[in-house]
């Protein structure tokens, strides 16, 4: 059940169906216009524009997007994420920013939740990445089933997934 009432495919950072079959590629869920631009700034490829004034939405320019995600550490509000539909015949890769802790460790089976924090199916962790440059946000790449890459925005194990089922056992 998708709660969000936004329609983030809708968004100018949100690429199209054609360009998320293609390969990794950026997709902005920024629906604030807020003074805010480290994803233009960062982004080498000039695939993210946000102009002037500055409290512009993030627009996508999808054919530049190399799938990099140097853009996605990088934002305030953890609105980019990476999504690889190419990854493989049954999965697609989904790269998220993450600051939790701990964090999950490659290999392990995690819950993938929606943008509502409800859990939808498991996915598995590929790689998680936290260098000193990304100050603390990790982005961890992690496999679903297709069918998601458009819905998983973030993961819950161990404590918080043991927490997640209680709560949606009492409602």
């Amino acid at each position: 059940m998708e709660m969000c009432h936004q329609n983030y495919h809708d968004s100018p950072g949100y690429p199209s169906e054609k360009r998320l079959d293609e390969g990794p590629v950026a997709v902005i869920e920024c629906i604030q216009e807020i003074p805010c631009n480290p994803c233009e700034s960062v982004c080498s490829f000039n695939a993210i524009i946000v102009g002037q004034p500055i409290t512009n939405l993030p627009v996508l320019i999808e054919e530049n997007c190399v799938g990099c995600g140097k853009c996605v550490p990088v934002c305030p509000g953890l609105a980019i994420f990476i999504v690889d539909r190419t990854y493989s015949e049954t999965e697609a890769a989904i790269s998220i920013p993450y600051e939790f802790i701990p964090l999950p460790t490659p290999g392990e089976i995690v819950d993938a939740l929606d943008r509502n924090g409800i859990p939808v199916c498991k996915a598995h962790i590929i790689s998680v990445s936290n260098p000193p440059r990304n100050d603390k946000t990790a982005v961890i790449k992690l496999a679903v089933p297709k069918g998601y890459s458009d819905i998983v925005r973030n993961i819950a194990f161990g404590k918080f997934t043991n927490a997640l089922a209680a709560t949606f056992r009492q409602s």
